[in-house]
């Protein structure tokens, strides 16, 4: 009898140990999804963004400006500038000025000021969005360095420009447009 418990408690226990290693092997592949899923995220994200407009994604080309350009002198559009970089890039990135008041259909000019803090090469590239998302479609670009990748030697300081016209066309209930820039480092390529 007491045989017989060693017994059906050795089972018990083997099966119990097998139970655990299935448990495991799910866990391990459930966090391996996970983690492929958030990398795909992304790029995913940058897709729809792009093809769809959201959160504020503006022209990833320069705008072909039309000679004749009207400026609307009779109001003001308050353009505020942000800058992030992604946690742990080393990278110091501030706007020249934080907000500017502009005319809709003015040219106009500023700049931001990167600089590689770290010892290491940085390649990256800057990803514009605009708020509030009815001002994306009126925020033009006609020169900006996030339309290509940037490269940054260690200790690299940096002023890239950015010349835009936010269109007379805007809505004039819009009296505020954020323009925020995020660095993000590009990804190594595959060898």
């Amino acid at each position: 009898m007491e045989a017989e418990n060693l017994v059906t408690a050795h089972v018990q226990q083997a099966d119990l140990a097998a139970r655990n290693k299935q448990l495991g092997i799910r866990l391990g592949l459930t966090s391996l999804f996970f983690v492929g899923f958030g990398f795909a995220l992304v790029p995913l994200y940058d897709a729809i963004c792009r093809i769809t407009g959201f959160n504020g994604r503006t022209n990833e080309q320069p705008a072909a400006m039309a000679i004749n350009t009207q400026v609307d002198t009779n109001r003001w559009v308050n353009v505020e500038f942000l800058s992030h970089t992604m946690p742990g890039v080393g990278l110091s990135f501030t706007p020249e000025q934080f907000s500017m008041k502009v005319n809709p259909g003015a040219i106009v000019h500023t700049q931001y000021r990167v600089k590689n803090e770290s010892s290491q090469v940085f390649v990256g590239q800057a990803i514009p969005s605009v708020t509030p998302f009815a001002a994306a479609p009126h925020f033009e670009k006609i020169e900006c360095f996030c339309f290509a990748q940037q490269t940054f030697q260690p200790g690299e300081e940096r002023w890239m420009p950015v010349v835009y016209v936010i269109k007379p066309d805007l809505n004039e209930d819009l009296r505020t447009v954020t323009l925020s820039y995020t660095f993000f480092e590009a990804p190594k390529p595959q060898l």
